[in-house]
Protein backbone atom coordinates (compact mmCIF):
# COMPACT_ATOMS: atom_id res chain seq x y z
CA UNK A 1 0.00 0.00 0.00
CA UNK A 2 0.91 3.69 -0.98
CA UNK A 3 -0.48 6.21 0.44
CA UNK A 4 0.13 9.15 2.72
CA UNK A 5 -1.26 11.90 5.12
CA UNK A 6 -4.03 12.75 2.79
CA UNK A 7 -5.85 9.50 2.39
CA UNK A 8 -5.29 8.61 5.85
CA UNK A 9 -6.76 12.02 7.54
CA UNK A 10 -9.68 11.58 4.50
CA UNK A 11 -10.28 7.93 5.64
CA UNK A 12 -9.81 7.88 9.03
CA UNK A 13 -10.89 11.21 10.14
CA UNK A 14 -13.46 12.55 7.18
CA UNK A 15 -15.90 10.89 5.32
CA UNK A 16 -13.61 9.42 2.56
CA UNK A 17 -12.42 10.01 -0.51
CA UNK A 18 -13.94 11.62 -3.43
CA UNK A 19 -13.19 12.34 -7.17
CA UNK A 20 -14.63 15.75 -7.08
CA UNK A 21 -12.41 17.21 -4.12
CA UNK A 22 -8.74 16.65 -3.22
CA UNK A 23 -8.00 15.29 0.54
CA UNK A 24 -6.90 17.65 3.43
CA UNK A 25 -2.92 17.76 2.41
CA UNK A 26 -1.84 18.59 6.18
CA UNK A 27 -2.92 18.57 9.70
CA UNK A 28 -3.37 22.36 9.54
CA UNK A 29 -5.91 21.60 6.89
CA UNK A 30 -7.64 19.25 8.88
CA UNK A 31 -8.03 21.33 12.04
CA UNK A 32 -8.68 24.58 9.88
CA UNK A 33 -11.62 22.75 8.14
CA UNK A 34 -14.03 22.80 11.81
CA UNK A 35 -14.77 26.21 11.24
CA UNK A 36 -17.58 25.13 8.64
CA UNK A 37 -19.08 22.96 10.51
CA UNK A 38 -20.84 26.15 12.37
CA UNK A 39 -25.11 26.57 12.06
CA UNK A 40 -26.17 26.66 8.28
CA UNK A 41 -28.60 28.50 6.64
CA UNK A 42 -30.64 25.66 7.19
CA UNK A 43 -30.42 25.80 10.69
CA UNK A 44 -33.33 25.74 13.22
CA UNK A 45 -33.90 27.51 16.15
CA UNK A 46 -35.95 26.87 19.77
CA UNK A 47 -38.46 29.35 18.50
CA UNK A 48 -39.50 27.83 15.04
CA UNK A 49 -39.12 24.81 16.78
CA UNK A 50 -42.29 25.87 19.14
CA UNK A 51 -43.91 27.43 16.82
CA UNK A 52 -44.44 24.02 14.82
CA UNK A 53 -45.26 22.31 17.76
CA UNK A 54 -48.01 25.03 18.66
CA UNK A 55 -49.58 24.40 15.77
CA UNK A 56 -49.70 21.14 15.46
CA UNK A 57 -51.30 21.30 19.67
CA UNK A 58 -54.53 23.90 17.83
CA UNK A 59 -54.78 21.17 14.68
CA UNK A 60 -54.90 18.42 17.76
CA UNK A 61 -57.44 20.22 19.31
CA UNK A 62 -59.36 21.36 16.22
CA UNK A 63 -59.65 17.39 14.65
CA UNK A 64 -61.28 16.72 18.15
CA UNK A 65 -63.95 19.70 17.30
CA UNK A 66 -64.17 20.17 13.98
CA UNK A 67 -64.98 18.27 11.06
CA UNK A 68 -63.55 16.49 8.14
CA UNK A 69 -61.44 19.61 6.86
CA UNK A 70 -59.91 20.12 10.39
CA UNK A 71 -58.65 16.10 10.01
CA UNK A 72 -57.52 16.14 6.87
CA UNK A 73 -55.38 19.46 7.93
CA UNK A 74 -54.01 18.00 10.55
CA UNK A 75 -53.64 14.52 8.91
CA UNK A 76 -50.97 16.63 6.27
CA UNK A 77 -48.99 18.52 9.08
CA UNK A 78 -48.74 15.60 11.29
CA UNK A 79 -47.06 13.78 8.43
CA UNK A 80 -45.09 16.97 7.38
CA UNK A 81 -43.60 16.98 11.00
CA UNK A 82 -42.94 12.90 10.88
CA UNK A 83 -41.30 13.24 7.60
CA UNK A 84 -39.06 15.76 9.34
CA UNK A 85 -36.95 12.92 10.86
CA UNK A 86 -36.17 11.73 7.60
CA UNK A 87 -35.33 15.28 5.91
CA UNK A 88 -32.82 15.65 9.16
CA UNK A 89 -31.10 12.75 7.93
CA UNK A 90 -31.02 14.43 4.14
CA UNK A 91 -29.26 17.67 5.45
CA UNK A 92 -27.32 16.29 7.56
CA UNK A 93 -25.88 13.46 5.11
CA UNK A 94 -25.77 16.61 2.30
CA UNK A 95 -23.74 18.77 4.96
CA UNK A 96 -21.03 15.64 4.90
CA UNK A 97 -21.37 14.60 1.19
CA UNK A 98 -20.02 18.20 0.52
CA UNK A 99 -18.10 19.07 2.98
CA UNK A 100 -14.50 19.23 1.01
CA UNK A 101 -12.17 17.88 4.38
CA UNK A 102 -15.24 15.73 6.50
CA UNK A 103 -13.53 16.49 10.05
CA UNK A 104 -16.18 18.69 11.31
CA UNK A 105 -19.16 17.36 10.29
CA UNK A 106 -17.61 14.10 12.49
CA UNK A 107 -17.42 16.07 14.86
CA UNK A 108 -21.32 17.08 14.91
CA UNK A 109 -21.89 13.34 14.76
CA UNK A 110 -19.97 12.66 17.66
CA UNK A 111 -21.14 14.86 20.00
CA UNK A 112 -24.60 14.55 19.09
CA UNK A 113 -24.23 11.24 20.26
CA UNK A 114 -22.01 12.49 23.03
CA UNK A 115 -24.91 14.23 24.25
CA UNK A 116 -27.79 12.28 23.08
CA UNK A 117 -31.45 13.46 22.77
CA UNK A 118 -34.43 11.51 20.97
CA UNK A 119 -37.78 13.41 19.74
CA UNK A 120 -40.06 10.98 21.25
CA UNK A 121 -42.63 12.40 18.76
CA UNK A 122 -43.37 14.37 15.91
CA UNK A 123 -43.94 17.28 17.77
CA UNK A 124 -40.78 17.12 19.14
CA UNK A 125 -38.94 17.05 15.79
CA UNK A 126 -38.02 20.55 14.96
CA UNK A 127 -36.93 20.52 18.93
CA UNK A 128 -34.05 17.77 17.84
CA UNK A 129 -33.10 19.24 15.20
CA UNK A 130 -32.79 22.72 16.92
CA UNK A 131 -30.56 21.20 19.20
CA UNK A 132 -27.91 19.92 16.91
CA UNK A 133 -28.12 23.76 15.22
CA UNK A 134 -27.87 25.23 18.70
CA UNK A 135 -26.30 23.14 21.84
CA UNK A 136 -24.05 21.37 18.88
CA UNK A 137 -22.42 23.25 15.95
CA UNK A 138 -21.80 26.51 17.76
CA UNK A 139 -19.51 24.80 20.12
CA UNK A 140 -17.67 21.78 17.98
CA UNK A 141 -14.64 24.17 17.34
CA UNK A 142 -15.29 25.96 21.31
CA UNK A 143 -14.48 24.94 24.82
CA UNK A 144 -15.99 21.78 26.26
CA UNK A 145 -17.89 23.60 29.11
CA UNK A 146 -19.55 26.21 26.93
CA UNK A 147 -21.04 22.83 24.94
CA UNK A 148 -21.60 20.96 28.30
CA UNK A 149 -24.00 23.95 29.51
CA UNK A 150 -25.88 24.78 26.07
CA UNK A 151 -26.55 21.27 25.64
CA UNK A 152 -27.39 20.01 29.47
CA UNK A 153 -29.84 22.92 29.29
CA UNK A 154 -31.11 22.93 26.32
CA UNK A 155 -35.05 22.88 25.82
CA UNK A 156 -34.58 19.30 23.87
CA UNK A 157 -32.56 17.64 26.65
CA UNK A 158 -34.95 19.23 29.27
CA UNK A 159 -37.62 17.01 27.55
CA UNK A 160 -35.58 13.72 27.14
CA UNK A 161 -34.40 13.67 30.59
CA UNK A 162 -37.88 14.74 32.04
CA UNK A 163 -36.91 17.52 34.05
CA UNK A 164 -40.23 18.83 33.66
CA UNK A 165 -41.53 16.62 36.14
CA UNK A 166 -38.35 17.88 38.66
CA UNK A 167 -39.21 20.03 41.51
CA UNK A 168 -37.36 21.01 44.62
CA UNK A 169 -39.03 19.11 47.50
CA UNK A 170 -38.76 21.77 49.59
CA UNK A 171 -39.60 25.09 47.12
CA UNK A 172 -42.55 26.70 47.45
CA UNK A 173 -44.60 25.33 44.69
CA UNK A 174 -43.81 21.70 46.68
CA UNK A 175 -44.74 23.16 50.00
CA UNK A 176 -48.43 24.52 48.68
CA UNK A 177 -48.91 21.00 47.41
CA UNK A 178 -48.15 18.18 50.22
CA UNK A 179 -50.80 16.31 48.69
CA UNK A 180 -48.89 16.19 45.44
CA UNK A 181 -45.70 14.81 46.93
CA UNK A 182 -43.78 16.70 44.25
CA UNK A 183 -40.30 15.65 44.08
CA UNK A 184 -36.76 15.51 42.04
CA UNK A 185 -36.25 13.88 39.31
CA UNK A 186 -32.70 12.93 38.97
CA UNK A 187 -32.03 12.09 35.35
CA UNK A 188 -30.63 14.93 33.78
CA UNK A 189 -27.98 15.37 36.60
CA UNK A 190 -27.33 11.60 37.14
CA UNK A 191 -26.65 11.83 32.77
CA UNK A 192 -24.73 15.27 33.13
CA UNK A 193 -22.45 13.26 35.47
CA UNK A 194 -21.97 9.69 34.42
CA UNK A 195 -22.55 10.20 30.75
CA UNK A 196 -21.88 13.42 29.40
CA UNK A 197 -18.74 14.54 31.57
CA UNK A 198 -17.36 12.74 34.97
CA UNK A 199 -17.84 9.01 33.35
CA UNK A 200 -19.15 6.00 35.48
CA UNK A 201 -16.22 5.43 38.32
CA UNK A 202 -15.44 8.90 38.94
CA UNK A 203 -15.42 10.21 42.49
CA UNK A 204 -18.38 11.53 42.83
CA UNK A 205 -21.49 10.10 45.02
CA UNK A 206 -25.45 9.68 44.77
CA UNK A 207 -25.25 12.83 47.07
CA UNK A 208 -23.15 14.80 44.57
CA UNK A 209 -25.89 13.69 41.73
CA UNK A 210 -29.23 14.34 44.19
CA UNK A 211 -27.46 18.09 45.10
CA UNK A 212 -26.88 18.60 41.56
CA UNK A 213 -30.30 17.69 40.45
CA UNK A 214 -31.94 20.30 43.06
CA UNK A 215 -29.52 23.08 41.49
CA UNK A 216 -31.62 21.86 38.32
CA UNK A 217 -34.70 22.64 39.48
CA UNK A 218 -36.47 25.42 38.11
CA UNK A 219 -35.26 24.71 34.70
CA UNK A 220 -38.15 23.71 32.11
CA UNK A 221 -39.37 24.14 28.89
CA UNK A 222 -42.99 23.77 27.09
CA UNK A 223 -44.39 24.64 23.91
CA UNK A 224 -46.47 27.27 25.57
CA UNK A 225 -44.34 28.92 27.82
CA UNK A 226 -40.58 28.02 25.98
CA UNK A 227 -37.94 27.86 27.91
CA UNK A 228 -38.15 28.91 31.76
CA UNK A 229 -36.50 29.07 35.11
CA UNK A 230 -39.24 29.32 37.84
CA UNK A 231 -37.65 30.03 41.05
CA UNK A 232 -40.83 28.98 42.85
CA UNK A 233 -39.91 25.24 42.02
CA UNK A 234 -36.34 25.41 42.62
CA UNK A 235 -34.70 23.86 45.73
CA UNK A 236 -34.00 26.74 48.44
CA UNK A 237 -30.78 27.17 49.66
CA UNK A 238 -27.38 26.03 48.87
CA UNK A 239 -26.70 22.99 47.22
CA UNK A 240 -22.66 21.19 47.38
CA UNK A 241 -21.62 19.41 43.93
CA UNK A 242 -18.06 17.81 44.51
CA UNK A 243 -16.91 19.32 47.75
CA UNK A 244 -18.21 23.14 46.13
CA UNK A 245 -21.17 25.26 46.58
CA UNK A 246 -23.37 27.00 44.95
CA UNK A 247 -26.62 29.31 45.20
CA UNK A 248 -27.42 30.15 49.16
CA UNK A 249 -29.51 33.32 49.61
CA UNK A 250 -28.93 34.50 46.35
CA UNK A 251 -29.78 31.45 44.48
CA UNK A 252 -29.01 32.92 41.06
CA UNK A 253 -30.87 29.89 39.07
CA UNK A 254 -28.94 29.71 35.20
CA UNK A 255 -25.96 31.34 36.82
CA UNK A 256 -25.03 28.95 39.56
CA UNK A 257 -26.07 26.22 37.51
CA UNK A 258 -23.41 27.59 34.66
CA UNK A 259 -21.15 27.67 37.29
CA UNK A 260 -21.45 24.36 38.41
CA UNK A 261 -21.66 23.11 34.49
CA UNK A 262 -18.22 24.78 34.26
CA UNK A 263 -16.08 23.68 37.28
CA UNK A 264 -17.41 19.92 36.47
CA UNK A 265 -16.34 20.37 32.96
CA UNK A 266 -12.45 21.76 33.73
CA UNK A 267 -12.40 18.20 36.44
CA UNK A 268 -9.49 15.93 35.17
CA UNK A 269 -12.00 12.63 35.88
CA UNK A 270 -13.81 15.01 32.88
CA UNK A 271 -10.56 15.45 30.70
CA UNK A 272 -9.72 11.61 31.17
CA UNK A 273 -13.13 10.34 30.23
CA UNK A 274 -14.25 12.54 27.22
CA UNK A 275 -10.65 12.37 25.84
CA UNK A 276 -10.69 8.43 25.93
CA UNK A 277 -14.43 8.62 24.38
CA UNK A 278 -13.03 10.91 21.54
CA UNK A 279 -10.04 8.55 20.67
CA UNK A 280 -12.47 5.73 20.82
CA UNK A 281 -14.64 6.87 18.25
CA UNK A 282 -12.12 8.40 16.09
CA UNK A 283 -8.46 6.30 16.77
CA UNK A 284 -9.44 2.70 17.98
CA UNK A 285 -11.81 0.52 20.07
CA UNK A 286 -9.04 0.19 22.27
CA UNK A 287 -6.87 3.47 21.80
CA UNK A 288 -3.51 3.28 23.47
CA UNK A 289 -2.89 4.83 26.95
CA UNK A 290 -0.59 7.64 25.38
CA UNK A 291 -2.52 8.95 22.91
CA UNK A 292 -5.41 9.72 25.80
CA UNK A 293 -3.00 10.75 28.36
CA UNK A 294 -1.93 13.13 25.42
CA UNK A 295 -5.27 14.53 24.93
CA UNK A 296 -6.22 14.52 28.66
CA UNK A 297 -3.34 16.34 29.41
CA UNK A 298 -4.06 18.87 26.74
CA UNK A 299 -7.67 19.72 27.90
CA UNK A 300 -5.92 20.30 31.67
CA UNK A 301 -3.46 22.53 30.72
CA UNK A 302 -6.16 24.32 28.38
CA UNK A 303 -9.43 24.31 30.21
CA UNK A 304 -11.17 22.14 27.74
CA UNK A 305 -10.21 24.26 24.69
CA UNK A 306 -11.30 21.44 21.99
CA UNK A 307 -9.47 22.60 18.99
CA UNK A 308 -6.04 21.90 20.85
CA UNK A 309 -7.54 18.61 21.83
CA UNK A 310 -8.34 17.81 18.64
CA UNK A 311 -4.70 18.49 17.09
CA UNK A 312 -3.13 16.49 19.89
CA UNK A 313 -5.59 13.80 18.07
CA UNK A 314 -5.15 14.36 14.61
CA UNK A 315 -0.92 14.86 14.62
CA UNK A 316 -0.97 11.34 17.17
CA UNK A 317 1.54 8.55 15.44
CA UNK A 318 -1.78 6.27 16.12
CA UNK A 319 -3.66 7.87 13.52
CA UNK A 320 -1.35 5.75 11.11
CA UNK A 321 -0.47 2.62 13.51
CA UNK A 322 -4.02 2.18 14.15
CA UNK A 323 -5.71 2.32 10.41
CA UNK A 324 -8.37 0.12 9.98
CA UNK A 325 -9.09 -0.40 13.82
CA UNK A 326 -12.62 1.24 13.35
CA UNK A 327 -15.91 -0.22 11.54
CA UNK A 328 -17.98 2.41 10.16
CA UNK A 329 -20.87 3.00 11.54
CA UNK A 330 -23.92 3.33 9.21
CA UNK A 331 -24.55 6.73 8.43
CA UNK A 332 -20.56 7.21 7.64
CA UNK A 333 -20.70 4.05 5.57
CA UNK A 334 -23.37 5.93 3.07
CA UNK A 335 -22.09 8.85 2.86
CA UNK A 336 -18.65 7.51 2.07
CA UNK A 337 -19.90 5.65 -0.57
CA UNK A 338 -21.82 8.49 -1.91
CA UNK A 339 -18.77 10.44 -1.67
CA UNK A 340 -16.78 7.80 -3.34
CA UNK A 341 -19.17 7.38 -6.17
CA UNK A 342 -19.23 11.22 -6.68
CA UNK A 343 -22.63 11.73 -5.96
CA UNK A 344 -23.15 15.58 -4.40
CA UNK A 345 -25.37 17.02 -2.06
CA UNK A 346 -27.67 18.56 -4.91
CA UNK A 347 -27.92 14.96 -5.61
CA UNK A 348 -28.79 13.90 -2.44
CA UNK A 349 -31.11 17.08 -2.43
CA UNK A 350 -32.99 15.87 -5.26
CA UNK A 351 -34.24 12.68 -3.97
CA UNK A 352 -38.06 13.22 -2.18
CA UNK A 353 -40.71 10.49 -0.84
CA UNK A 354 -40.55 7.67 -1.17
CA UNK A 355 -37.29 7.52 -2.67
CA UNK A 356 -35.61 9.49 -0.06
CA UNK A 357 -36.11 7.36 2.61
CA UNK A 358 -35.30 3.80 0.70
CA UNK A 359 -31.97 5.44 -0.27
CA UNK A 360 -31.03 6.29 3.25
CA UNK A 361 -33.48 6.50 6.38
CA UNK A 362 -34.77 2.25 5.53
CA UNK A 363 -30.63 1.51 4.67
CA UNK A 364 -29.87 3.15 7.87
CA UNK A 365 -32.22 0.57 10.11
CA UNK A 366 -31.30 -2.70 8.11
CA UNK A 367 -27.97 -2.07 8.88
CA UNK A 368 -28.66 -1.07 13.11
CA UNK A 369 -29.05 2.04 13.04
CA UNK A 370 -32.21 3.84 13.25
CA UNK A 371 -31.66 7.66 12.48
CA UNK A 372 -32.44 9.63 16.07
CA UNK A 373 -33.42 6.12 17.75
CA UNK A 374 -30.73 5.33 20.14
CA UNK A 375 -31.67 2.84 22.98
CA UNK A 376 -30.61 4.89 25.40
CA UNK A 377 -29.07 8.29 26.95
CA UNK A 378 -25.46 6.68 26.38
CA UNK A 379 -26.00 6.62 22.39
CA UNK A 380 -24.51 4.53 19.66
CA UNK A 381 -21.97 1.87 20.63
CA UNK A 382 -18.15 2.36 19.14
CA UNK A 383 -17.39 -1.28 19.32
CA UNK A 384 -17.14 -3.23 16.12
CA UNK A 385 -19.46 -6.28 17.64
CA UNK A 386 -22.01 -4.18 17.43
CA UNK A 387 -21.96 -3.31 14.11
CA UNK A 388 -21.07 -7.17 11.94
CA UNK A 389 -23.89 -8.81 13.10
CA UNK A 390 -24.42 -10.93 10.04
CA UNK A 391 -28.26 -9.25 9.30
CA UNK A 392 -26.47 -6.23 9.42
CA UNK A 393 -23.53 -7.68 7.71
CA UNK A 394 -26.47 -8.55 4.62
CA UNK A 395 -28.07 -5.41 4.42
CA UNK A 396 -24.11 -3.71 3.70
CA UNK A 397 -23.86 -6.08 0.56
CA UNK A 398 -26.79 -5.56 -0.74
CA UNK A 399 -26.38 -1.97 -0.50
CA UNK A 400 -23.41 -2.37 -2.01
CA UNK A 401 -24.59 -4.15 -4.98
CA UNK A 402 -27.82 -1.94 -5.65
CA UNK A 403 -26.86 1.48 -4.12
CA UNK A 404 -24.59 2.69 -7.04
CA UNK A 405 -26.98 1.75 -9.86
CA UNK A 406 -30.15 3.60 -7.98
CA UNK A 407 -28.17 6.56 -7.13
CA UNK A 408 -25.72 7.15 -10.03
CA UNK A 409 -27.11 9.13 -13.67
CA UNK A 410 -24.54 7.90 -15.50
CA UNK A 411 -22.76 4.37 -16.08
CA UNK A 412 -20.93 3.15 -13.16
CA UNK A 413 -17.09 3.64 -12.90
CA UNK A 414 -14.48 0.75 -14.31
CA UNK A 415 -14.09 -1.10 -11.10
CA UNK A 416 -10.59 -0.74 -10.89
CA UNK A 417 -10.50 3.06 -11.13
CA UNK A 418 -13.22 2.72 -8.13
CA UNK A 419 -10.45 1.12 -6.25
CA UNK A 420 -8.48 3.72 -6.36
CA UNK A 421 -10.89 6.67 -5.97
CA UNK A 422 -12.50 5.32 -2.89
CA UNK A 423 -9.36 3.76 -1.16
CA UNK A 424 -6.56 5.94 -2.77
CA UNK A 425 -3.68 2.96 -2.32
CA UNK A 426 -4.72 1.99 1.50
CA UNK A 427 -6.24 -1.46 0.03
CA UNK A 428 -5.13 -4.63 0.73
CA UNK A 429 -3.67 -6.73 -1.74
CA UNK A 430 -6.72 -9.19 -1.65
CA UNK A 431 -9.39 -6.83 -2.58
CA UNK A 432 -6.31 -5.51 -5.46
CA UNK A 433 -6.33 -9.20 -7.00
CA UNK A 434 -10.26 -9.55 -6.50
CA UNK A 435 -11.78 -6.05 -8.09
CA UNK A 436 -10.37 -6.98 -11.52
CA UNK A 437 -11.48 -10.38 -11.65
CA UNK A 438 -15.11 -9.26 -11.08
CA UNK A 439 -17.87 -10.73 -14.03
CA UNK A 440 -19.85 -7.08 -13.94
CA UNK A 441 -19.11 -3.23 -13.26
CA UNK A 442 -21.95 -3.87 -10.44
CA UNK A 443 -19.76 -6.63 -8.63
CA UNK A 444 -16.75 -5.03 -9.17
CA UNK A 445 -17.95 -1.49 -7.72
CA UNK A 446 -19.84 -3.79 -4.96
CA UNK A 447 -16.86 -5.69 -3.92
CA UNK A 448 -15.01 -2.39 -3.45
CA UNK A 449 -17.55 -1.06 -0.73
CA UNK A 450 -18.71 -4.31 0.96
CA UNK A 451 -15.08 -4.90 1.36
CA UNK A 452 -13.58 -5.25 4.51
CA UNK A 453 -10.52 -2.14 3.67
CA UNK A 454 -13.86 0.26 3.03
CA UNK A 455 -16.15 -0.87 6.00
CA UNK A 456 -13.57 0.10 8.44
CA UNK A 457 -11.33 3.25 8.43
Amino acid sequence: MTFGFPELAAIRLGYGLSPLMPPPKDAAAVLAAVDTAGPGPEAVTTDKAREMSLRLADLTKARKDGGEAEKLEYQVYNRELSRMLVRDLQRRMVRAVDDPVGFGERLVQFWADHFTVAPMSSGNQPLAMAFVDEAIRPHVNGRFEDMFFAADTHPMMLLYLNQNSSRGPNSPFAKRRPEKDFGLNENLAREAMELHSLGVGAPYTQDDVRQLAELLTGLGYTSREGFTFKPQMAEPGAETVLGKSYGGQRRGGLQDIQAAFRDIARRPETAQFVSRKLAVHFISDDPSDALVQAMAATWRDTGGDLPQVYRVMVTHADLASDMRKKVRQPFDLLVSGYRALGITGDDLMALDFPQLPSQTFDTMNRMGQPWSRQTGPDGWPEHADAWIAPQMLAARINWSLQMPSRMLKRQLPDPREFLQTALGGTHSEQLAWAVPKAESEVEGVALVLASTDFNRR
